[in-house]
């Protein structure tokens, strides 16, 4: 198993509990065997072998991949890192051997450990959804949104602690990439740079309106996506197609994926995004994408995430998770706390669009109650994600 955007997620403890042999390959005691000989150091070790932040000692993937070879077994090593293989495909010979699950910061659901029961199969299955006996309003899923999900300032931090663990976090990750010989940028362009991508955080944005907002050149803008995208940090939604549709947006939808950083990076807390609309729609998308993107990783339908808009703006759907031969499930995210058929007009025309292959569509609102809104189309709280 590979497991990437540990850091981001701090996902590696479970991981940890679960090994046998754990080591760190940032630190240097431990990392010399294994840049030495790396398949001495790695044999005869109790299994499973957690090998953590394989990507500073990148011989390792070859060590791993010759030891499978020789015994398969499923199960013998987990291998954890804050970026992703795919940055240097030479880098890359587990094809076939490991299987890669992308984490992220964790969800509200895996902060609170209630068991695992993602949305869209249960929307798909047409169950009944469970929601919290005390559902938060408005003003409580923007407080929980700003806590994000990295463990450390979601659950162990709080106040002007947790809001300065937030504000050294980009530098300190440039920091570590430029000690690691990943970057060359420096930490104060970085953070402006991200502020600029935060700030049009679930929006369809260009390139060039990034990094000119940044006063960045479009090469180091570009160095920087990618940076942050390696390590977790940013996520793209890609523009949904099809042949029964035309004239649609190519253009991705970007996001930050932590809102607890997103807060940070544009400046704002509870009572800012609760007076500034546009904010409050950014934030709240955000999380609710955030929430979907984790869950996908694991979904027993697998879907696959995108975004629609067509080149005119009439119309536009917040997430389309496309399940292949079982359908199209439409998704609206709305801070709302009683939607009317009206919030579901664009889920409205792409049912009308698809037929059949349309499966279901929801608004995903502030308020405390599950209601129809039409065919096929219902109003679902927003913690049903993790009720």
């Amino acid at each position: 198993m590979l497991v990437t955007g540990a850091r981001a997620s701090g996902k590696t403890t479970t991981a940890l509990r679960h090994a046998a042999s754990v080591v760190r390959l940032d630190n240097e005691r431990e990392a010399l065997p294994f840049e030495a000989d790396p398949d001495s150091a790695l044999r005869d070790r109790h299994e499973p072998v957690l090998l953590d932040e394989w990507q500073a000692c990148p011989a390792v993937l070859g060590a791993v991949k010759r030891a499978v070879d020789t015994q398969r077994r499923a199960g013998r090593f987990i291998l954890t890192g804050s970026v992703r293989s795919d940055a240097d495909p030479a880098l890359w010979p587990g094809t076939g051997r490991l299987i890669r699950i992308a984490m992220h910061p964790l969800t509200v659901r895996e902060q609170l450990s209630t068991p695992p029961r993602p949305l869209l199969p249960a929307l798909l299955a047409a169950e009944p959804l469970s929601l919290p006996s005390d559902p938060p309003d408005l003003r409580g899923y923007v407080e929980i949104a700003l806590r994000g999900g990295f463990p450390e300032p979601a659950i162990e931090l709080a106040g002007g602690v947790r809001a300065r663990w937030f504000e050294s976090y980009v530098d300190q990750l440039l920091i570590h990439e430029r000690a690691a010989g990943r970057s060359n940028g420096d930490p104060v362009r970085l953070a402006e740079f991200f502020q600029a991508y935060a700030l049009n955080s679930a929006g369809i944005v260009s390139d060039a309106t990034l990094y000119q907002a940044a006063g960045l050149d479009r090469r180091t803008a570009l160095a920087y996506t990618t940076l942050l995208s390696d390590l977790g940090v940013v996520a793209e939604l890609p523009a949904w197609s099809s042949n029964r549709l035309k004239r649609l947006a190519r253009g991705p939808k970007r996001y930050v994926a932590d809102t607890g950083l997103w807060g940070s990076a544009v400046g704002a807390d509870a009572d800012l995004a609760m007076s500034d609309g546009n904010l409050l729609g950014r934030l709240i998308d955000t999380f609710v994408a955030n929430q979907l993107l984790a869950e996908s990783a694991v979904d027993p339908v697998r879907p696959r995430l995108y975004h629609l808009r067509d080149r005119d703006g009439r119309h536009e759907v917040d997430l389309i998770a496309d399940l292949g031969a079982r359908g199209i499930i439409g998704l609206e995210i709305k801070a709302h706390s009683a939607p009317r058929p009206a919030h579901a007009r664009h889920l409205a025309w792409l049912r009308d669009q698809l037929g059949e292959k349309f499966r279901v569509g929801a608004v995903l609102h502030t308020g405390p109650a599950q209601f129809r809104l039409g065919d096929r189309l219902e109003a679902i709280p927003i913690c049903a994600l993790w009720g």
